[in-house]
């Protein structure tokens, strides 16, 4: 089979695609098949001609175009068939393996997926798009949407599990993140020392649990976020936020779309804003179990580091410390921060921020639109107590809700995500951003996003 045969089948089920499920869902099986036989005829992608490159990518695109075609018909009907009418609330992955099952040729199966994983980034054929693809249509539908919003906003398996023992002890050491109970404020220490905290898909598991621990013990009031003291060489003995996204693990193939990009933004940085949804969803009071956060900041919040602040209701930073967004130039979207940043800062600086790289120095006027207080990096830990105070008041938390649902609207994020999800997914196979990543890891640097 060659490409022209590819192209002939597939104008030929772009109505198959639009008809009722049952049919459609056996013809976008078959035309991913025909899709597929066509690929296997073909070296790996990184030893292709370039003529079977184009051949690649013509049969990829006509591919997507006919998923495309399906979801924006079905995508309603495909949701609350993996979710029983919505009566399931299914995670991000726990949604894409259903929909990998139920619909073959929609999305790639987990198997797959751990196969390409194991190759670097430039290696891989970019299966994560069809996901891209699909959580894209997913989130844009005013029904599936919002119910995937919730999914994502209930605890944990694994925080529920741990929750009786850190409320019991208040400590709990999660691997990348430790936690600490006291004086009724939940203090969580970032504590990747050997890669300044740079995240990847761990530190996403690891931070989603935190802060579900925190917002669901009752002992707490006020959550705290820091950065530990770094065995790296440079910053050794010193306390660091976050240099943002592992560009060495991006290198290397081990970031994904679904379990980083999207579960970091989706999962935990939500659930800091809106809370954990909890316990009975028909609560006449509450559907989520809210607390006050502070952030302080050490050294420098870089990338996913700073969009982390956006969130944030109180902000401390030492005197020498930084904030960047560096994803424009690594090729990536820094996450939510081009959703938040502009209503923090304004349009002009967003762009210098975002667009052209220009670093906010605590010391700055500007950082003032980022952050409330500057203090000597020996005062931090008396600001974070004299802030945690401040906000153990009776009706912040209530005054917080309404701040952010001002300031942030739920589908106004829904819908930025939708977009988020295709574009994100993109950016992570385009050859600059390959490119680039392998240049970042070539040099040794730790991260940069």
């Amino acid at each position: 089979m060659n490409a022209t045969d590819v192209r002939s089948g597939l104008r030929d089920d772009f109505k198959g695609v639009r008809a009722e499920l049952s049919h459609a869902r056996t013809v976008l099986a078959e035309a991913a098949r025909r899709t597929e036989d066509l690929l296997s005829t073909l070296p790996e992608s990184e030893e292709r001609s370039a003529d079977q490159r184009a051949t690649a990518v013509e049969a990829i695109d006509a591919a997507r175009a006919l998923r495309v075609g399906f979801l924006d018909t079905h995508v309603d009907a495909v949701y609350d068939e993996l979710t029983e009418t919505r009566t399931h609330y299914l995670r991000l992955a726990e949604l894409a393996d259903g929909a990998a099952t139920a619909f073959p040729g929609l999305v790639p199966t987990s198997g797959r997926l751990d196969t390409e994983r194991m190759r670097p980034q430039a290696s891989k054929e970019g299966h994560e798009i069809d996901q891209g693809l699909f959580f894209s249509r997913v989130l844009r539908s005013p029904s599936a949407g919002p119910h995937l919003i919730d999914a994502m906003l209930r605890p944990t398996p694994r925080a529920l599990a741990l929750l009786p023992e850190f409320s019991k002890t208040g400590t709990a050491d999660l691997g990348s993140v430790r936690m600490a109970r006291s004086g009724g404020a939940a203090h969580l220490t970032m504590c990747r020392d050997d890669c300044l905290n740079a995240e990847d898909n761990q530190q996403i598991e690891d931070m989603e649990t935190a802060v579900d621990l925190a917002l669901l013990d009752p002992g707490v009031e006020v959550c705290v976020l820091r950065g530990g003291e770094m065995t790296h060489p440079r910053y050794r003995g010193k306390r660091v936020f976050s240099a943002g996204i592992n560009l060495k693990s991006l290198h290397g193939g081990s970031i994904s779309l679904v379990d980083f990009l999207l579960r970091r933004e989706l999962g935990y940085i939500h659930k800091i804003l809106r809370g954990v949804l909890f316990g009975d969803s028909t609560d006449w009071r509450t559907r989520t179990v809210e607390k006050p956060w502070v952030a302080a900041v050490d050294s420098f919040a870089i990338g996913g580091g700073a969009q982390l602040l956006l969130v944030f209701d109180h902000v401390i930073a030492a005197s020498d410390a930084f904030l960047s967004l560096p994803a424009a130039k690594e090729g990536i979207i820094p996450g939510a921060a081009n959703f938040r940043l502009n209503r923090a800062v304004g349009a002009r600086l967003s762009r210098q921020v975002v667009l052209a790289g220009r670093r906010i120095w605590a010391g700055e006027p500007e950082a003032r639109l980022l952050v409330d207080e500057v203090h000597e990096s020996e005062d931090m830990g008396l600001a974070v107590e004299r802030s945690v105070e401040r906000l153990r008041g009776p009706a912040v938390i209530a005054n917080r809700r309404m701040l952010n649902l001002a300031e942030e609207p739920v589908d106004q994020f829904r819908g930025y995500m939708a977009e988020f999800a295709l574009q994100q997914s993109l950016r992570l196979y385009s050859p600059d951003v390959i490119d680039k990543v392998g240049r970042f890891s070539a040099d040794n640097k730790p991260s940069a996003g």
